[in-house]
């Protein structure tokens, strides 16, 4: 099996890891920093899956395809997209100018935040080629070269949105769950993205805003009112165009939320957060700003997550114009 994996962060290199760990042919593509310490050093894994070392001679790390001029085993079977959401646009159309890395079978799997990723990669691929990743471990990069699991909810899930086959994900599915993560294929990927949507919906922004962990979130009146407003209008959007998660209404979410899914992440801060930090641009568009998008198209108004949107935005944009300017 022979596996791309197109964005070289924490999620990228953990599932790099797992994959390299089972003895699955892996490419990974990264920023130059990252390429440079994976070349000298090999990657690191840490956490609460176990530590190992891979070395550099087991994988390749380049900083774009062009520099990958081997393809003399044939195609990828799997293409692994790991960069941010607010990347998808390019990263389809860089993988689709680079048609002989797939082939006319190579899977394309979309390891991302947020909803509305697929579209773009359909925009440009038959929808057969296109499956989705719901991942709800927690990574965390102490080192450019080395990944840390740091909590973990549920195994990795992986599926369709498009009725494909998913047997063909099988291979893939063992190798990351031979490789430490748990992992499994699942018929109705959609709503667990959706279930990702509403926890991530509910915390991201409101972490990132308040510099806070999770689990300070649920210890107050204030956080806990606008979460459930937030859930709650997530859910009537969702209905409105048909989605559905596994919970049959906002409620009896919001309690299986506060009993059983925030407390082993209490720790955690948000991805979203972690970017505002780094003065980069967050994934909020995938996120509140795609709940957003949909209540547009519904002809309803999304008061809490158009409010959450634009203060994270407020935050996002006065960061890096900071940084322009200095």
């Amino acid at each position: 099996m022979k596996t791309l994996i197109y964005g070289g962060g924490a999620v990228g290199l953990g599932v790099a890891s797992c994959l390299l760990h089972s003895g699955v042919h892996v490419d990974i593509i990264a920023r130059e920093s990252t390429v440079s310490a994976l070349r000298e050093l090999g990657l690191k894994r840490t956490g609460i899956f176990g530590e190992f070392h891979i070395i550099p001679e087991r994988f390749g790390s380049y900083s774009s395809l062009e520099e990958i001029s081997d393809l003399s085993s044939g195609p990828y079977d799997y293409i692994l997209v790991c960069t941010k959401s607010n990347d998808s646009q390019q990263t389809a159309e860089d993988i689709y100018a680079h048609y002989q890395f797939s082939g006319d079978k190579g899977k394309i799997v979309l390891f991302q935040n947020g909803w509305g990723n697929a579209e773009k990669f359909v925009s440009l691929f038959p929808p057969d080629r296109i499956y989705n990743a719901r991942v709800i471990t927690g990574f965390c990069r102490p080192h450019k070269n080395e990944v840390e699991v740091t909590v973990h909810a549920d195994a990795i899930h992986l599926g369709s949105l498009f009725g494909n086959d998913i047997s063909i994900l099988e291979p893939l599915c063992r190798s990351i769950d031979q490789g430490g993560i748990p992992c499994e294929v699942v018929e109705e990927v959609a709503k667990d993205l959706w279930a990702k949507m509403l926890y991530n919906c509910a915390l991201n922004p409101l972490g990132a805003i308040f510099n806070v962990p999770y689990g300070v979130l649920g210890k107050w009146p204030y956080s806990r009112e606008i979460m459930e407003e937030t859930i709650r209008e997530i859910f009537r959007i969702m209905e409105l165009h048909g989605y559905r998660t596994h919970w049959d209404t906002a409620e009896e979410y919001i309690d299986i939320f506060y009993e059983k899914l925030l407390p082993p992440t209490e720790g955690h801060e948000s991805s979203t957060l972690q970017d505002i930090r780094a003065r980069k641009r967050t994934e909020i568009d995938a996120l509140s700003g795609a709940v957003v998008e949909l209540a547009k198209k519904a002809g309803v108004n999304a008061t809490y997550n158009n409010m959450l949107y634009n203060m994270v935005k407020f935050m996002e944009e006065r960061l890096l114009s900071i940084n322009e300017n200095n």
